[in-house]
């Protein structure tokens, strides 16, 4: 699980956001990404 959360941030950074405001939506896309992989495998 900390692989996927490392991974998943590393991508977002690595896409790279300007701002605030666009770390904050991708923080919240990475969110929700972690959510329904975890939703999935109950």
């Amino acid at each position: 699980m900390k692989k996927l959360l490392g991974m998943v941030l590393l991508a977002l950074f690595a896409v790279g956001c300007n701002t605030v405001e666009g770390l904050g939506k991708d923080i919240t896309k990475a969110g929700e990404t972690i959510e329904n992989a975890a939703t999935k495998k109950k």
